[in-house]
């Protein structure tokens, strides 16, 4: 088998000849994923029934979206065997740069516009990292961090650090706009927004590229093994720019559905939530050493760590140990992967 072949077809390589249960947690470590969220879900539904109403739900879907775009974007670069931390710089930056031109020039400006437009200015960044990584040949986790500073002291230094608290035209409508709304027993209104379907739409797009198309075998390749993908006859420049491109294309996505959301655009935010979106990719069963991955098991880490992040308050824990507790999940999860991955790997 070739090094292009999918990451399926690698993950069942490294199970070895085990069969049963462990075989399956071996070639698709995304059940165990399923399985932890499914037990988390049961616990805190025992704990607080409260759990399972619509509205709680909701609020966990809508707290996937942003999240769930740029866990995307880090698979599709992970997969490659690479690793981003600038998505969020890409994100503040476009999402505040492109509100502030529309506010101030266009204020009625289609919202359909507006995304093309932070798609595009998400890519040009993007690919500006994978040039880098590129034409650098250093590890890009040290490219991103230099850039993820520049992007974000340049949003500061340049662009501006007040908050936009009033959304121009369409923007303002589009966070608004509902697919569902109900009221509550208690009288409050909970909607499920439009902007939620960008996220199983991104998703099958993202699926779609990696398991049916060439590009996507040459990303799990260029992961797996870089020598032999160059081999093989894949540009590994043109890998690198589509990575990086097609992930600042996502984080320029996602600030445009953040502040849409929230409404109101904030230079400031999203910093900090690299390492939960990162850690959300590796849970849902890829590997930082790459070659692996999938958009299923991306899916199911981003609900893994959004669940564990919301529902900590509805079993009685205080704010000020929630982030102790989901790093000790996190950590524990994790340590169970490597666990499996060692324990099925080939003998030499």
């Amino acid at each position: 088998m070739s090094a292009a072949g999918t990451s399926h077809n690698q993950a069942a390589a490294n199970a070895g000849p085990g069969g049963g249960l462990s075989g399956l947690i071996a070639k698709r470590p995304e059940f165990v994923t399923l399985v932890l969220l499914m037990a988390i879900c049961i616990a805190v539904t025992i704990a607080n029934p409260a759990f399972l109403q619509p509205s709680t739900l909701i609020d966990i879907g809508r707290a996937s979206v942003v999240t769930g775009l740029f866990a995307l974007g880090v698979f599709v670069i992970l997969a490659a065997g690479g690793i981003d931390v600038s998505f969020t710089a890409i994100a503040a930056l476009t999402m505040y740069s492109i509100t502030l031109l529309v506010q101030k020039y266009a204020p009625d400006l289609s919202i359909v516009v507006v995304f093309a437009i932070a798609i595009a200015g998400g890519v040009f960044l993007g690919v500006v990292n994978g040039f880098l990584v590129y034409t650098l040949r250093v590890p890009s986790l040290i490219v991103t961090i230099g850039t993820q500073y520049f992007f974000r002291g340049g949003l500061l230094a340049f662009i501006g650090t007040t908050w936009i608290m009033e959304l121009p035209g369409e923007m303002a409508t589009f966070g608004r706009l509902s697919l569902l709304e109900f009221e509550t027993a208690n009288g409050a209104i909970v909607s499920l927004p439009v902007y939620f379907l960008i996220l199983p739409v991104v998703a099958v797009l993202t699926w779609w590229i990696m398991r049916r198309t060439l590009m996507g075998r040459a990303i799990f390749s260029l992961g797996g093994n870089p020598e032999v993908t160059a081999r093989l006859g894949y540009n590994v420049k043109i890998v690198h720019l589509f990575v990086f491109g097609y992930a600042g294309a996502l984080a320029g996505l996602a600030g445009i559905v953040h502040i849409t959301a929230n409404r109101l655009a904030n230079p400031f935010d999203l910093v900090g939530t690299e390492i939960s979106v990162i850690a959300a990719v590796v849970l849902g069963g890829a590997r930082i050493t790459g070659g692996t991955g999938s958009v299923i098991g991306t899916m199911l880490g981003v609900l893994l760590v959004v669940v564990v992040d919301n529902v900590l308050v509805m079993v009685g824990i205080p704010s000020t140990w929630q982030r102790v507790f989901v790093g000790a999940f996190i950590l524990l999860a994790a340590a169970f992967f490597v666990t499996r991955q060692r324990k099925f790997k080939p003998a030499k």
